[in-house]
């Protein structure tokens, strides 16, 4: 089945006089998908998601929401999408209940009172209504943030950061959060972060960019398959010279910690080696493997691309 497309970018461009920040970028977010969005400090995610939201010009591209046109189509289509970061401030005087009131009014919420109070239950910041926002923590601003961000039931909601500066019990709340929203209502998401495992959690698919432009694209568990070795850590404590020398002697790819070797293998020749272990009497008080995982990945291809 042919799936709805809620987000269409093709060719998009921003240049800063002889700076490219975004490079040439094309994506489709459907309709419940969750796009992660990729890259280190400074490769343009910010800069494409102002551009998505209209507060910066686009040098080039054309942009579709609902396969309506944007910005022409600017209105009807900020109804309908939304946004959160925690780069952004609000009003700082007003309190919690004010600001919410405000945003309540200019997205025209149904029982905009049951809405705002069934979120801040969500996100558990109730008890703050009559704080002033200067007041709040950082913590505390990204979850009202995230309150703003969902009161007009959007179905496109752009999310930079969404949970930095929060405790891991609050960030796993807010994941839940996240998916409920997703099953329920199919929502659809453009997401940023840091946290390589929440990507990999939150995500249907990972675009990675650098530089403004596009270096790979797949699902979080593809673009880790790409790598093939996984990583063997042993602890050898009696025979770590032995294993040292044979380590070399047979030119494993390996790094050492006194006791505490890693081993870089391709995941088919782990049996082997372990067995290989064994008729060298090499012998280990601790083992793991380790898979490669997309922060592998992320970490290996920009290495590779840019090195």
């Amino acid at each position: 089945m042919e799936k709805n497309i809620i987000l269409e970018v093709k060719n998009l461009t921003k240049k800063f006089n002889s700076f490219t920040a975004v490079d040439d970028l094309s994506l489709e977010i459907g309709e419940g998908e969750v796009l992660g969005l990729l890259g280190p400090n400074g490769a343009g995610k910010t800069t494409t998601i102002h551009i998505l939201l209209g507060v910066m010009e686009a040098t080039g591209g054309i942009i579709k929401y609902f396969d309506k046109p944007f910005p022409k189509e600017r209105e009807s289509v900020l109804k309908q999408i939304n946004y959160s970061s925690t780069y952004i401030s609000m009003p700082w005087l007003s309190s919690v209940d004010e600001i919410l009131n405000i945003y309540a009014r200019l997205y025209e919420v149904d029982d905009k009172k049951k809405r705002i109070a069934k979120l801040l239950g969500e996100f558990e910041i109730e008890h703050l209504r009559k704080q002033q926002f200067s007041f709040l923590s950082a913590g505390e601003k990204t979850r009202l943030f995230l309150v703003k961000a969902f009161l007009n039931y959007p179905k496109l909601i752009l999310l930079d950061e969404p949970t930095a500066s929060l405790d891991p019990d609050i960030a796993i709340k807010i994941r839940r959060f996240l998916k409920k929203e997703k099953a329920e209502y199919n929502v659809s998401m453009l997401f940023t972060s840091h946290n390589m495992s929440e990507v990999e959690e939150m995500c249907d698919r990972v675009m990675i960019i650098k530089s403004g432009k596009i270096i790979d694209q797949d699902t979080p568990e593809n673009l880790a398959k790409k790598l093939h070795n996984s990583q063997v850590e042993l602890l050898i404590m009696k025979d770590n010279k032995i294993a040292e020398n044979y380590f070399k002697e047979k030119k494993f790819s390996y790094t050492v910690d006194r006791y505490r070797f890693v081993i870089s293998l391709a995941e088919q020749h782990v049996a082997e080696f372990l067995q290989t272990l064994t008729s060298q009497n090499i012998k280990y008080e601790e083992i793991s493997i380790n898979k490669p995982t997309l922060e592998d990945y992320f970490l290996e291809v920009l290495k590779e691309k840019y090195d």
